[in-house]
Parts: C-alpha cells; sequence; structure tokens
C-alpha cells in the first residue's frame, strides 16, 4: 500500500510550536511507517520524518510574512496532486482547497475533517469526490456522507504523568472561541493561579479582555510554548479549563492534560460530551459557575486513572488502526 499524505503548510510537520493539524499529520505518518506502509509525506520542506518526505514549501507561511499563505498551499496542492498517480490513496489533511482540484486526483481521495471554518466552505465538500472522515460525530455535517468517526491519538511517551498542582492552565490559541477571558473569569472565582499558553489569534481580543489581566502571579501568559514545555506545563497543573465559545471539533489539548493526568473542566459543547469522561477523566459545565463548582472535585480525581483512561481511548496505535481499516474499506 503507497499512501500520500498531503500535509497543511501553515506549520512544519511536526510543528515546533501550534500547528494541531500538522501534529495529528506527523502522528498519523510515523504510525504508519512503524506499522510497513510506504508514506509519502508532502510537507514543508523543513519537516522532519521517517516517510519520504517532498513537497515545495521551504518552510510554514505562517512562520514568514512574506509568503503568501494562498499562494503556497495552491503550489503544494498542485505539486502533490501530480503525483497522485504513483499511489493507492490520498489523504488530504488540508482542508477544502485539495477537494477543488480533486478531478486531477489519479487516487482514491479521503479527507480528514478537522473542523469546519464555517457553512461557507461547505460547497467544496459536497461537490467533491472524497471519502469524509470526521474527528467526532459532534462535528459532522448532515450535508455530507462520512466513511467513519475516527478520534485523533496522542503520543504519550511525550506527555508523561505530571504531579499536579494548584495551578490551573488555560491551554489553546487565544481566541473567543476558546474562551480566555473566561478562563480568568473562572479561575478568580476559584481563588487559584492561572496560566495562559497559546498563539495569539485575535489580538484584540488579548488587548482588551485578557492582557489587563496578567500580572505574572494570579494570571501568568508563557506564550505559544513547544512541546516539551507542553508537558511541563499540563503536568504541574490542578486541572485544565476549557470554557470554549463554539463546538470543540475535538479538543487536542483535552486530552494531552489527560494524558499528563490533569482533570479537565469543560463546557458542555462541540465534542466535549464524548472525550471527557465524566467523574473519571474531568467533569463538565454549562457556565462559569457550573465550571467553579467543579473545580474542587475535578481536582481530586484519580491522576493515574486519568492518564490509564485516555491512554486506552487516545493512543495513537487505535488511531492508524482506524485509519487503515478506512484506508481497506476505499481501496481494497
Amino acid at each position: 500500500m503507497r499512501i500520500a499524505m498531503l500535509a497543511p503548510v501553515a506549520w512544519r510537520t511536526p510543528p515546533q510550536h501550534y500547528g494541531p493539524w500538522e501534529r495529528v499529520t506527523s502522528l498519523l505518518t510515523e504510525g504508519l511507517v512503524a506499522a510497513g506502509v510506504d508514506v509519502t509525506l508532502f510537507a514543508t520542506l523543513d519537516s522532519v520524518t521517517t516517510a519520504e518526505l517532498d513537497g515545495v514549501c521551504p518552510h510554514g507561511y505562517a512562520t514568514d510574512p512574506e509568503m503568501d499563505g494562498r499562494v503556497w498551499e495552491a503550489l503544494h496542492v498542485s505539486h502533490a496532486l501530480g503525483r497522485s498517480g504513483e499511489f493507492d490513496l490520498v489523504h488530504n489533511q488540508l482542508d477544502w482547497l485539495p477537494l477543488t482540484f480533486d478531478r486531477f486526483c489519479a487516487a482514491p481521495l479521503l479527507t480528514t475533517i478537522h473542523g469546519f471554518s464555517g457553512a461557507g466552505i461547505l460547497p467544496a465538500y459536497q461537490r467533491s469526490r472524497s471519502a469524509f472522515i470526521s474527528i467526532s460525530d459532534s462535528d459532522r455535517s448532515p450535508s455530507l456522507d462520512y466513511l467513519a468517526t475516527i478520534h485523533h491519538g496522542i503520543d504519550f511517551t511525550e506527555l508523561p504523568l505530571g504531579p499536579g498542582g494548584e495551578t490551573l492552565v488555560a491551554f489553546g490559541r487565544i481566541h473567543p472561541d476558546k474562551g480566555t477571558a473566561v478562563a480568568i473569569e473562572i479561575a478568580r472565582a476559584a481563588g487559584r493561579p492561572l496560566v495562559i499558553c497559546g498563539p495569539i489569534h485575535d489580538q484584540a481580543y488579548f488587548d482588551a479582555l485578557v492582557a489587563p489581566h496578567l500580572d505574572g502571579v494570579s494570571v501568568s501568559y508563557l506564550g505559544s510554548v513547544g512541546p516539551s514545555k507542553r508537558a511541563e506545563v499540563l503536568g504541574n497543573a490542578a486541572a485544565l479549563l476549557h470554557p470554549i465559545g463554539f463546538d470543540e471539533p475535538f479538543g487536542l489539548a483535552v486530552v494531552e492534560a489527560m494524558a499528563c493526568g490533569t482533570p479537565v473542566v469543560a463546557y458542555r459543547r462541540g465534542s466535549m460530551p464524548a472525550v471527557v469522561d465524566v467523574g473519571v477523566t474531568g467533569f463538565l459545565a454549562d457556565d462559569v459557575a457550573g465550571a467553579v463548582a467543579a473545580i474542587p472535585t475535578a481536582v481530586g480525581l484519580d491522576r493515574r486513572a486519568i492518564r490509564a483512561r485516555a491512554e486506552a481511548r487516545f493512543g495513537v496505535a487505535r488511531m492508524v488502526d482506524q485509519y487503515l481499516g478506512a484506508y481497506a474499506q476505499l481501496i481494497g
């Protein structure tokens, strides 16, 4: 079986800091190679992989203001589809753009939908011949047919069990969707310090509702942290706050916290009821008061049991096996 893995090119694969789509693409690619699958990873040329690497982008366009992402994504897709006849299947991790050119894809096309940015992109999916994988049942569009739902897997060797602590953590892009300002409100009401990690995706929101609270004591901001720092921050936290303001497609940081034994207090939206095992790995709330009330019980959960449940549900090997099953359905 020869697989072409079409990665995003906003960041390197795997990313050095932020880049959840690139991170999942890397874990799946490395897992497939370890399982004996012949994979060519189409990604930025500074990517690190055990697969064959091909591409045209020297590095992630999100790291270089001189690069126009629209242009480089188009060049990237064109280059990969130009080689599609060499493969048994093309696995698209790059959202909607490759779907608009699927008539030029000479192999079966499978697309993992990492989340919809809005209803405006649905025509690209509806007109495509690609098969689709959803990352949670809650993120499925009623206007599309899906081959399967496959939850993301994470590398537990990168995220050891942590000792916990007194500090709460909010981990993810700084944006109203992720509820960063709400996390500050929850932490203050709970009487616990808060550490915020993630890239700023809405500067006005950060300046108005986050920055004024940063004092380095009750509320700290560490920026967008890399893999090694991620394990330290999550492992030393009492709980992860995830008061999302949108329907979360999956929530990679939620599972990464669980891997470190850190309980999660999340809003009951999107994939959270499917990802969080209430009373085992965390709790769900509907508002600030509910989240504050859940924190004392959450921090008392057994950290080893949290990690064990996460390992049972969200390992890379499980993800790889499920994708191999999806590939088999498409190509026999």
